[in-house]
């Protein structure tokens, strides 16, 4: 039994993560499921108590508002087992991306383990462009400490490149690498989270 359920539509990958960082690190909340949609963004579906779910989604939706980027939200209380089947979705692979674009947090999704935080920063550079990406990642690996821990593909072009290093590092690479992108291709969007829930590590490519 859900006692709310709460559902954040977000455009980029990069940015979805961002606001799923945000959502885990702001209330007792639980991650459900992340679903790619057509629209270059992702859905990210939360459970929790009523007023957590909303506290959650508030503190979302302002840092989502602050990167100026486009996202929805909306808190469904006491959510009928009969709807269900409409927002829990069944596994899928796209063979078109080669990938699932339908993600569930891997191993235990107890909300005190999966709010975890890692010791270490993540960052991501998200391009429409395969060219840009690459020569951006590649500059940020010149340009500090940090190792590639995942990309990730949505379509139309866009791709994700995750890194990972400690807090300075991943900020001196994420600034050195987005300088590279343009003339290449669209730089998306560029971010680091320091301290990632182990949710949102949990749903990055391998």
């Amino acid at each position: 039994m859900i006692e709310a359920l709460g559902l954040a539509e977000v455009v980029g990958w990069s940015a979805s993560m961002v606001v799923l960082d945000t959502l885990e690190k702001s209330a007792g909340v639980r991650l459900l499921q992340v679903e790619f949609n057509d629209l270059a963004g992702a859905m990210i579906k939360i459970a929790g108590p009523l007023g957590a779910v909303r506290t959650s989604l508030d503190a979302g939706k302002s840092v989502a508002d602050a990167m100026r980027v486009r996202s929805t939200v909306l808190v469904i209380p006491n959510p009928v087992p009969e709807a269900r089947p409409a927002w829990d979705a069944t596994p899928e692979f796209n063979p078109l991306m080669e990938q699932a674009v339908v993600k569930v947090p891997a191993g235990e999704t107890k909300r005190d383990s999966m709010n975890d935080q890692a010791g270490f920063a993540v960052g991501l550079i998200e391009t429409q462009g395969f060219t840009a990406i690459f020569e951006a990642i590649d500059t940020a690996c010149k340009a500090a400490d940090v190792e590639v821990l995942a990309r990730e593909k949505l379509g139309g072009g866009y791709i994700t490149v995750v890194i990972k290093g400690d807090v300075a590092a991943v900020n001196a690479a994420i600034d050195a690498g987005k300088a590279k992108v343009e003339g290449l291709g669209k730089l998306i969007a560029a971010h680091v989270i320091p301290n990632p829930t182990k949710a949102v590590l949990s749903l990055l490519p391998k």
